[in-house]
């Protein structure tokens, strides 16, 4: 059995392949079926702390803007980021008010969905 990492879509997945016709034992005791892995969260993609709440992007695509900064105030329904996707510009709105934490993209950034974008507070 082989063990392979593969990436699809910033999500990193262990897969184990087994070997069939490769010489093995005769006698050799069938392996018990391996629990699936949990995939770690993808490297590119922070956390949004505890202290407040991550704005995701909905679908892979290119920020095409950011319109806010940090420590800046926001009110429900602002537009955080518009980003481009299948040729179409997407305003990302805030979920609700509050003070921006975090802004985890910049201009031209290529983003897979639920990547976090913006953390609000």
């Amino acid at each position: 059995m082989r063990t392979y990492k593969i990436t699809v879509n910033g999500q990193v997945y262990h897969v184990d392949v087994e070997e069939i016709g490769a010489s093995a034992p005769a006698a050799a005791p069938a392996a018990a079926p391996a629990a699936p892995k949990a995939a770690p969260a993808p490297a590119a993609a922070p956390v949004a702390s505890a202290a407040g709440e991550g704005v995701k992007a909905p679908m892979p695509g290119t920020i095409l803007d950011v319109k806010v900064a940090v420590g800046q105030k926001v009110n429900a329904g602002d537009t955080l980021a518009v980003l481009e996707a299948m040729k179409m510009e997407n305003e990302i709105p805030a979920p609700k008010a509050g003070t921006v934490a975090q802004v985890n993209v910049a201009k031209g950034a290529s983003v897979n969905a639920g990547d976090v974008l913006v953390v609000i507070a």
